[in-house]
């Protein structure tokens, strides 16, 4: 087995932390203090960004995008997240639930979303409907050529900064094992859209600047155009991309391995103690080593799955090990790196304490470290099942 990255990755990599060390890692300490992302800031990232090529670099060659594949999509996430977060998020990926946009579709929300000229975010969650879906009570109802929501979605990241919402609604009800299941659609719905407000969200430890909200729709009415993919087909559409947001969440959580690694392993070598820099110490050098360690599997893991992905092989069940891997890793990775420092660890000199607190969201969005679990495990007993 080849392991050997190739030269178009190796470029990626280092022109991407080129990139964050000019341009994102500057504004650091700004974005912490006022919990925000300036408005000219943004606009001033996501043009140098759509110079350097990674604007929309997930998305095909053939339609603007950066045409790059899922290994090199990671790299450059995890590049990418060696920064905050919401420094991190104005160098847009675009969801890839908008390839599933119909030809007048693409003109209105995918091709501006490539060009940069339309930022999209993604509805789902539920005060009452985390990892349970289906148990949503957003609804859409059909009223001649237009469809009338209702309900409330939370937990909506940079809503407050996007131009349109992939909403994912109950539009009806179907007869399962266990009882009866919502069928679920997805619309494309344009903010400022009458019976449609987005009200700030919650004040989050994690990731400061990069903002949670709560989307109201009150008797909102959508054009059936605006249905992304077919009436009740919401997961088909949904499915591809899930797989994909958990390896890029693995990825992120890579990059602010590293960085926190780097962080303790300098800090380790150049402090001294009792007439010694401290990482001579075993009870240091041991846990940077077991730092490295679960940060290399992790990453081995992150690599594998996006290399299946490209060959059209992943499962499931490899995003939802790379997922589960990354984010504990981060978890362990960040705590003992803030133990190695000691006080210093936890003063916001130094970056430490941010991705500490920001790597608690990691094992909850996008499906909890339970749920990877869940995926995992029944993927190895259903064949076994009677």
């Amino acid at each position: 087995m080849d392991f050997a990255l190739t030269e178009e990755h190796k470029m990626i990599r280092e022109s991407a932390r080129a990139f964050v060390e000019a341009e994102l890692m500057p504004y650091e300490d700004e974005v912490e203090k006022t919990g925000e992302v300036r408005p000219e800031l943004l606009e001033q990232i996501k043009q140098k960004s759509i110079e350097n090529g990674f604007y929309a670099a997930n998305m095909p060659a053939e339609l603007g995008g950066g045409g790059l594949d899922a290994l090199s999509v990671t790299i450059l996430e995890q590049e990418l997240s060696r920064t905050s977060m919401a420094l991190q998020y104005a160098v847009a990926r675009p969801s890839g639930i908008l390839m599933a946009c119909n030809e007048e579709q693409r003109e209105r929300y995918l091709l501006p979303a490539i060009r940069g000229e339309k930022v999209d975010c993604l509805a789902m969650t539920e005060p009452d409907a985390g990892s349970d879906v289906r148990s949503m009570k957003a609804t859409a109802v059909k009223d001649g050529d237009h469809w009338v929501i209702n309900g409330t979605k939370h937990f909506i990241s940079h809503a407050d900064v996007s131009d349109f919402v992939i909403l994912f609604v109950a539009t009806g009800e179907e007869d399962t094992p266990r009882g009866k299941k919502k069928l679920i659609t997805a619309f494309l719905v344009d903010m400022g859209t009458p019976g449609f407000e987005v009200a700030p969200g919650y004040e989050s430890v994690s990731h400061r600047g990069y903002h949670n909200c709560i989307l109201n729709f009150d008797n909102c009415r959508v054009h059936e155009t605006q249905i992304l993919g077919e009436v009740h087909k919401g997961f088909a559409v949904a499915n591809e991309w899930l797989a994909g947001t958990r390896l890029q969440v693995a990825a992120m959580c890579l990059g602010r391995c590293e960085r926190a690694i780097e962080v303790a392993s300098e800090w380790a070598a150049t402090r001294k103690q009792f007439g010694q820099p401290i990482g001579k110490n075993q009870g240091v050098s041991f846990k940077l080593a077991d730092m490295l360690t679960e940060f290399k599997c992790a990453e081995l893991m992150t690599y594998y799955a996006s290399w299946k992905l490209d060959q059209g092989t992943m499962t499931d069940s490899d995003a939802a090990m790379a997922k589960l891997k990354a984010t504990e890793a981060l978890a362990m990775i960040s705590d003992e790196a803030i133990q190695i420092l000691g006080g210093m660890g936890l003063m916001n000199e130094l970056p430490l304490e941010r991705i500490w607190r920001d790597h608690r969201v990691e094992r909850i969005w996008d499906g909890t470290s339970e749920i990877q679990r869940h995926i995992i495990s029944r993927a190895m007993l259903r064949p076994l099942e009677q």
